[in-house]
């Protein structure tokens, strides 16, 4: 992983309270899933749930790994389904406790480096959401090191995986170029104060990098969809203004306000996108 702990904790960690004031009521921190247009984000979150669920081909008794788990949003999903073992992986202090505050039963979570985990079994199905960003920085996809990288990250995850195991994974993608300088600035500030040391995969690389340790089964893109999750982010955001503020700072909302009116622009004009995979180890 090139993003490191300290870039982790100035991402996710500025405090669970915050983001609960503008994340749906599970804190999933990807995009949902809107099949409709007319869901809720509640309801679209537990719908991009149940599809990686199903590509992961999840049963009870499977043993499950999440990486970058997050505050536990998935893991709770897997077990009100049925899973009674589950393992989940972070680098984030706060959203580790806020899992682990969850009380999960059968799933163990920890403060874990995706580059030194060695996990004491093969897993039976192996999900990630939105994790991939921290694979590459944007100083190695300039030198050419995209594709090389993330073929590692794959080829780690398959030896994580029983032979014939499902991987889901979902993955926010970088498409078109900016031309103004605002828009290239508002674009790089997301990278470079939000989530500094991240950057997120073309499609292409993504679809070369899988092979040769897992064949796409399924891909399903779903831009639209992540542009009604940051602008229903968004919204919520602006409706919390005051108590951000006043709990947080003026930096901390400017810079988030920044953030996901970016996030929304770049769905739109197709500068981002969305896709989620369903892989089967070869």
């Amino acid at each position: 992983m090139t993003s490191r702990h300290e870039d982790i904790e100035v991402s996710y960690s500025v405090s669970n309270d915050f983001f609960r004031l503008w994340l749906d009521s599970e804190m999933h921190y990807t995009s949902a899933s809107y099949l409709t247009g007319d869901e809720t984000l509640e309801q679209a979150q537990e719908q991009k749930a149940r599809i990686l669920f199903d590509y992961a081909e999840i049963k009870p008794d499977s043993l499950i790994l999440d990486i970058g788990c997050g505050w536990g949003s998935f893991l709770n999903f897997a077990v009100r389904n049925g899973v009674r073992r589950a393992h989940g992986i972070t680098l984030s202090t706060e959203q580790l406790q806020y899992a682990k505050d969850r009380r999960l039963p059968g799933v163990e979570l920890l403060l874990q480096d995706f580059n030194t985990w060695e996990p004491p079994d093969q897993y039976d199905a192996i999900v990630s959401i939105e994790m991939i960003d921290h694979i590459v920085s944007p100083a190695q996809a300039r030198q050419g090191q995209a594709v090389p990288l993330y073929r590692e990250y794959f080829k780690r995850v398959a030896s994580w995986l029983k032979p014939g195991g499902a991987f889901a994974c979902q993955a926010i993608l970088s498409d078109r170029v900016p031309r103004t300088k605002q828009d290239l600035a508002d674009l790089a500030f997301t990278a470079d104060v939000i989530f500094p040391g991240g950057r997120n995969p073309r499609l292409e690389e993504l679809v070369m990098a899988v092979r040769p340790h897992f064949e796409i089964e399924e891909l399903r893109m779903q831009r639209t969809s992540y542009r009604r999750t940051t602008a229903e982010w968004y919204r919520r955001l602006l409706v919390n203004e005051t108590e951000i503020r006043q709990r947080w700072g003026d930096k901390v909302f400017e810079e988030y306000d920044r953030y996901l009116s970016t996030c929304v622009k770049a769905m739109d004009l197709y500068w981002s996108g969305d896709v989620q995979l369903k892989l089967r180890r070869c």
